[in-house]
């Protein structure tokens, strides 16, 4: 929890330092994940729910976690409104990979980066920036409503950290995003949170060693 406090905290703070002067100076980049994100909430909200896509890119998660883990994917089911994977063996990470790891914006990078061999992608970096954005916005939208529903994987996993893990590492994501696209560098990033980290640390020992003090007494 302290960690999930620091790095919303940094996630503020380089937000504010990035564009003091406000949305105007905003990179086209940055401009085109925005409108992909905010065009992804119009079809989420307008449009029938692509349900069974999300439950596609959930089960796969899964699977990709398992095997990079050292597990055996042995089958994987996806049907209209629910799906499930069959693995050798898991873990807390194979459990929670797909709320937090956008499985359709790792595609999109990684489409970008094998047809930038071939192509000069690099020309419609705006396109691929607002397809980011719009696949970012698909992982996020579905990732809330998934998580206001009773998910055996957050049950499994302990709800207190399953809900600080998650969170704490889409924030993480989403300060990656800000590194790629803007001025911040990531040694700047690192710095920042890590300032932060040891702000809370502080508050932490401090409030700890004021308990103990009361509980001795």
């Amino acid at each position: 929890m302290p960690l999930c406090f620091a790095a919303t905290k940094a996630l503020f703070g380089i937000l504010l330092s990035t564009h003091p002067d406000g949305a105007g100076a905003a990179t086209p980049a940055e401009w085109a994940i925005v409108v992909g994100f905010c065009l992804w909430l119009f079809l989420y909200f307008t449009l029938p729910r692509p349900v069974r896509s999300y439950i596609l890119a959930h089960e796969l998660t899964h699977a990709l976690w398992a095997w990079m883990s050292g597990a055996v994917v042995h089958g994987i089911k996806v049907a209209e409104d629910s799906g499930s994977v069959v693995l050798s063996k898991s873990n807390f990470l194979v459990m929670l990979a797909p709320y937090f790891f956008p499985l359709y914006t790792v595609i999109v990078i990684a489409a970008y980066c094998i047809l930038s061999i071939f192509l000069p992608v690099a020309d419609y970096y705006v396109f691929w920036f607002g397809l980011i954005g719009l696949t970012w916005g698909f992982h996020f939208t579905f990732t809330i409503s998934t998580l206001l529903q009773h998910q055996t994987d957050i049950r499994d996993c302990g709800y207190v950290f399953s809900y600080t893990f998650i969170f704490f590492l889409n924030v993480l994501g989403i300060l990656v995003w800000i590194v790629v696209v803007s001025d911040v560098t990531l040694e700047e990033t690192v710095g920042i949170m890590s300032d932060e980290t040891r702000i809370i640390a502080a508050y932490c020992s401090e409030a700890f060693a004021h308990i103990g003090k009361i509980v001795g007494q």
